[in-house]
């Protein structure tokens, strides 16, 4: 066992327990054979592609089954058809599915060659030499520079910032654009930049064995006799960007494939349609279908043999030994051989193309193009177009996919006063749009140009040195732990951990209170031109259960301030009774802020006495020191400290989703499509998000919380969920089905009594996702509108999505942006990546890909919906036209003695299915369209159908044959009958067989073409063409290969000499092929007719208000801009971890010392002094009323990496 006691690893022989390695050794680390930096994700090389590619092929039963009957056909005693009719389309089919597998196999090596073959400087030989990517090994020294993507999972050694710190973007990861920080040792980090001192380093690494997990890190550096704890903060993973350091060096710990990132992307495994695998059943039906019959017929065979057969030996002699049975056995094999055009390989051929041509429309569709990332949408492969018409259930990651990740300081109250809103002249509050004319912050220069604000009475108020205003700027100018950086004056870039603090500082920073640099003991700010600095005394830090932050700082005046800024809920209870008034006027405001989705923080202060202060700074001195408890001491003196404060106001920030969510996210619900978010946020975050983009919703009747911490827990809460929602349901039956001695295959759908939604923590569901609860999980959550997963890991959301496939009957797809969505996207049956600034791992492993979530209604509703369709309509047609084809030689053998005499022309049994009825079907399958783009937006519910499987299933297969059978028997039993006893105009005989065959096939062409266009429901040019254009193919093949010229040319292959002119030129037998067509088609118009009539489906009646609103089509759909009103607020302006309050205050600079600039800002008004924001506030009586909505517990991990040791006193 491994010294780290890691069960959760593999303990199989071979597998690797732990990581033994040394630095700057490679003899030392090759003996261990680790994997080298080189990444595969290839399938063939040159020598295994086509033995490889033929294998996979003819594990399709299909191609298996062709191959049977090629051999079959070689053999002249049985065959009755030449070879070549079965060998050209086989090896077509084959030659294209091996062309397109090779082309998706080249790009793959294109895209792992691009990447082995980047540069990457190597300590080697004690000297940096550039080294490619692929040739980089365990256990050597890489040193990286500023934007460059980190080569392998790597121990931090040294880097350029002050305290080893690198700043790292995760996107390619998470999909997150903030940034990360990371820490070196500091006994690494004393190695610096100095070549030498790094060759000589020698210190060895034992830690866990490579595996998925992206958030921990265990292992130990044993250097100088001393071993140091390694945790997930010294480590930076392949994949990651280095941003805002000029250089680092790092120790390769994983490379290649055992790194974390390619550990994350899981194995690819052979996805197939539901069509595809009802197919491969119903081949096997037919085939034992065929089977059956060709028994029959050979029975049939050998009873005429014995009671005719001797009648025909005269002029039919047998060949010696040649008896009964035996020729029964030969008539058996030809008849496989004659009937096996029920499933003609040409099905394949065309299943192939149309599925091509439906990528290529993915492809070319301009309306899921994104002009701003020049990124159209991609069908990464063209094998599972149908099934983006049958989902039923789609996992999404929230950042990055639902959200940009992009944090917008959009509205505020001031004391009492609500601003972000525009107004016009008459008082009429209008939405804002890019169109309107934003705040000039010309008067800051230091203002950030990539801020926009729309309310001009907001800046107006600070030039008029409104005192409340300024000092709420003034709070969030100082209270965070956001760092500056300043290397040419006025261009300030601030580093916070989360994108809602950076806003908040963006904000206050644009309206004239500039944060410009701090060191452990000061921040200095430029407020309104005039540079000054606060003396930071105490940060009180941000954690998930004081869900606020403070610091006290005094003024250049010397007042003594905390400034402090949380969730509200939180802050209200801290509040002086003289705030009641401000506090309903802002409880509005934050309700209506809440009501649109946004983010909201409360903001308060306090003046402190210095006598207090004193004492209370040498109270959390002892308790900061303290061995015991030390914790519950800090929290404490934080609660004595923060309370009485005075309210200030609120700041409301937009989460900023991407385009179109909420309406896209409202479509897909119409269409009767469950969303299943599946973050790593925490859970506030996550459930905020859930009601801005419409998942959650203020009308449902209730959204249960799941926070349980033991297995008890977490049962309970699943079944207070499903009593609340079913509560007539058993819970016996209904939660433990295992209990109860039945084992569970398929759960039913099932309906709630109302709209519910499910939010769940990461600790409860790894709970829940446990064989004895999972079905209890998988009920509950099924039963609600919307599902919420939070602090999930990427193993834990591939489960989720296993868990659904595994026990409901429908189809998953999993849309992700990040490698923790990877897993997700290759477990499910779709998986869809977002393409664009966050990275391309997700893309790389998914099968459909474009830049907006918004394209994924075009991608299902439209895309979806039509190929489905599509590829519905075509099997039914196809196998009706071919069932009908073959079944007339079933009837025909009980009239040739089961002889195995063909019905039709040999030359029309090879040209049917690849000349005459393939352009018509094709036409059909490519161009084909119920209603268009715009009706199917309008009527979401017209995909509802192909969740359930209503057009294309073993009954609508049953249905087909049924129809075939019919039409087959007319299609025999009338020209056999009108060409009996019959003469021609001139007198002479018509009945021979070449005239009955060249009748039949006729009238078999013609009912099926019929039957096309009633299937059609869109008619373009091409499908006409197509089909005149068959029929005309038909006639001009048929007169050419009967006429007198082809005979002379090789009399032995066109025997028909003469029939069609001598045929199609009588009356009867044009009155015999419309006669035939019209009983073929007769019951099918009758049938729909009064389906139509009586039981119309959603298309049906989607199709009928077509026809009436065909003259104007219907305008598009106007959208109000949704506004909620809701009691729900949420305060997170922070980061989803501890904050940086104990390494600002750490006694070492983060970061190098601003340069000192002057502030360039023009005087505005008088100059303010101090920190006083008394103003209005103090005049308002107290309520004392606790306001306490729902507040999510809120998860973080530790920064106390960011904990230096400061120098010991002298």
């Amino acid at each position: 066992m491994s010294f780290f006691g890691l069960e959760c690893f593999p303990k199989t022989e071979g597998a690797e327990l732990e990581r033994k390695l040394r630095a700057n050794d490679r003899e030392y680390n090759r003996s261990f054979k680790y994997a080298t930096n080189a990444i595969k994700t290839s399938k063939y090389n040159f020598f295994t592609f086509l033995p490889l590619n033929l294998f996979e092929q003819f594990q399709r039963i299909a191609n298996a089954y062709f191959l049977v009957l090629l051999v079959l056909q070689i053999i002249p005693e049985i065959s009755s058809l030449s070879w070549f009719t079965t060998v050209v389309p086989l090896v077509l089919v084959l030659t294209v599915t091996a062309a397109k597998d090779a082309t998706d196999d080249i790009n793959r090596h294109r895209s792992d060659n691009r990447v082995n073959n980047r540069k990457v400087q190597v300590l080697i030989d004690r000297k940096l030499s550039s080294e490619k990517w692929m040739d980089i090994q365990v256990g050597d020294i890489i040193k990286l520079e500023n934007n460059q993507f980190v080569t392998a999972d790597l121990l931090l050694l040294s880097s350029s910032e002050p305290l080893n710190l690198v700043y790292i973007e995760t996107a390619e990861l998470d999909g997150e654009t903030n940034l990360k920080v990371k820490q070196a040792l500091p006994v690494t980090g004393d190695l610096g930049d100095d070549v030498e001192k790094l060759a000589d380093f020698n210190g060895e690494v034992r830690c866990e064995p490579p595996n998925n997990r992206l958030d921990r890190f265990i292992g130990t550096l044993t250097y100088g006799g001393q071993k140091y704890p390694l945790d997930n903060e010294k480590i930076l993973l392949r994949g990651c960007t280095l941003r805002n350091t000029e250089w680092c060096y790092g120790l390769v710990l994983f490379a290649g494939q055992e790194s974390k990132l390619m550990q994350n992307c899981g194995k690819s495994t052979f996805k197939r349609t539901s069509i595809d695998r009802l197919m491969n059943v119903l081949v096997l039906c037919i085939f034992g279908f065929l089977v059956f019959m060709c028994t029959i017929l050979a029975i049939g065979n050998y009873i005429w043999e014995i009671k005719n057969g001797s009648n025909f030996t005269v002029f039919l002699p047998r060949e010696k030994d040649n008896k009964e049975g035996f020729s029964a056995f030969l008539t058996f094999w030809s008849y496989i051989i004659i009937l096996n055009t029920v499933v003609p390989i040409s099905l394949y051929v065309s299943v192939e193309i149309i599925r091509l041509g439906n990528s290529f429309y993915i492809d070319w569709d301009r309306k899921m193009y994104h002009s701003r990332s020049d990124t159209p949408a991609e069908a990464r492969t063209t094998t599972l177009n149908e099934e983006l018409g049958q989902i039923k259930y789609v996992f999404s990651d929230k950042t990055g996919t639902l959200t940009q990740n992009i944090m917008i300081f959009n509205k505020c109250s001031i004391n009492g006063k609500s601003y972000g809103d525009v107004y016009d002249y008459t008082g009429q509050r209008h939405d804002v749009s890019e169109h309107r004319e934003p705040v000039d912050f010309s008067f800051n220069p230091l203002a950030d140009g990539r801020f926009i604000f729309y309310d001009h009475s907001l800046v107006e108020a600070v030039k008029l040195e409104n005192l409340e205003v300024h000092a709420f700027f003034r709070l969030l100018a100082l209270c965070h732990t956001v760092m500056a950086e300043e290397k040419k004056e006025g261009e300030l870039f601030y580093q916070a951990q989360s994108p809602d603090e950076g806003a908040l500082v963006t904000a206050a920073r644009n309206f004239g209170f500039v944060f410009r640099s701090r060191t452990p003991d000061s921040i200095s700010i430029v407020e309104m031109g005039n540079e000054r600095s606060y003396e930071l005394l105490a940060i009180l830090d941000f954690n998930n259960v004081r869900k606020r932050m403070s610091v006290i700082v005094r003024s250049p005046e010397g007042k003594l301030s905390l400034l402090c800024k949380g969730a509200d809920t939180i802050i209200y209870e801290r509040l002086h009774q003289s705030c009641s008034k401000l506090m309903d006027v802002t409880t509005e405001h934050l309700n209506e802020f809440a009501g649109e989705g946004l983010r909201t923080l409360a903001l308060a202060y306090k003046d402190l006495d210095e006598e207090y202060f004193r004492q209370w700074k040498q109270r959390h001195h002892e308790a900061s020191i303290s061995l015991e408890d030390k914790e519950s001491q800090l929290d404490e003196l934080y609660e004595e400290i923060e309370k009485d404060l005075l309210l200030l106001g609120a700041t409301a920030i937009e989460d900023k989703l991407q385009d179109g969510v909420p309406q896209t996210i409202e479509q897909l619900a119409k269409a009767d499509i469950k969303i299943w978010v599946l973050t790593g946020d925490k859970q506030e975050t996550a459930e905020n998000i859930g009601y801005s983009c419409n998942l959650l919703q203020e009308e449902m009747n209730d959204v249960f919380i799941v926070s349980g911490h033991s297995p008890e827990e977490v049962r309970q809460e699943l079944r207070n969920a499903q009593n609340s929602m079913k509560p007539d349901a058993t819970v016996n039956s209904l939660l433990f089905p295992e209990e109860m001695g039945k084992s569970v295959n398929v759960i039913k759908d099932e309906v709630a009594d109302g709209e519910y939604g499910l939010v769940i923590n990461g600790h409860s569901l790894a709970y829940a996702l446990e064989s004895s609860m999972e079905l209890d999980f998988l009920r509950t959550a099924c039963l609600c509108k919307a599902v919420i997963c939070c602090r999930v890991t990427p193993l834990q959301k591939a489960q989720v999505v296993e868990l659904v496939k595994k026990y409901k009957k429908a189809v998953t797809l999993a849309i992700g942006d990040g490698a923790n969505d990877v897993s997700m996207i290759k477990a499910a049956h779709i998986g869809v990546g977002i393409s664009g600034q966050e990275g391309m791992q997700a893309v790389l492993s998914s099968d459909y890909s474009f830049a907006q979530f918004r394209f994924l209604q075009r991608l299902l509703l439209v895309h979806g919906r039509w190929s489905y369709l599509r590829m519905c309509k075509f099997l039914r047609y196809f196998f009706y036209k071919n069932f009908t084809f073959t079944f007339v030689h079933i009837w025909f053998a009980f009239f040739c003695g089961f002889s195995a005499q063909t019905v039709y022309d040999e030359g029309f049994i090879t040209l049917y299915n690849l000349m005459y009825t393939a352009l018509p079907v094709l036409g059909m399958s490519l161009f084909d369209q119920d209603v268009n783009d715009v009706w199917s937006f309008q009527h979401p519910q017209l995909y509802i159908p192909g969740q359930l499987n209503l057009y294309f299933s073993k009954k609508a297969f049953f249905k087909c044959a049924v129809h075939s059978c019919y039409s087959s028997l007319v299609l025999f039993l009338i020209p056999y009958g009108a060409l009996q006893d019959t003469v021609r105009d001139d007198g002479r005989d018509l009945a021979d067989y070449q005239s009955f065959a060249l009748l039949t096939q006729t009238c078999l062409l013609f009912a099926v073409t019929i039957q096309l266009g009633l299937e059609m429901s869109y008619w373009t040019a091409v499908n006409t063409f197509f089909v005149l254009g068959s029929l005309a193919m038909y006639f001009a093949v048929t007169f050419t290969m009967y006429s007198n010229g082809m005979f002379l040319v090789v009399p032995s292959a066109f025997p028909f000499i003469g029939t069609a002119r001598n045929s199609l030129n009588q009356p009867n037998v044009w009155l015999t092929i419309v006669l035939t067509s019209i009983l073929c088609v007769l019951p099918v118009v009758t049938y729909r007719f009064l389906l139509i009539q009586l039981c119309p489906t959603i298309n049906d009646k989607v199709m009928f208000k077509v026809r009436q609103a065909r003259a104007t089509p219907p305008p598009p759909p106007r959208r109000a801009r949704i506004r909620r009103t809701s009691s729900r607020r949420s305060g997170y302006a922070f980061s989803h971890a501890q904050g940086y309050g104990d390494l600002v205050t750490s006694g070492r600079f983060l970061r190098r010392p601003a340069v000192s600039w002057s502030s360039g800002f023009p005087q505005v008004g008088r100059t303010t002094t101090g920190f006083s924001p008394m103003g209005r506030s103090a005049g308002y009586s107290p309520t004392g009323r606790p306001q306490n909505p729902k507040v999510a517990d809120v998860e973080g991990t530790s920064l106390q990496m960011y904990r230096t040791m400061t120098d010991p006193p002298l």
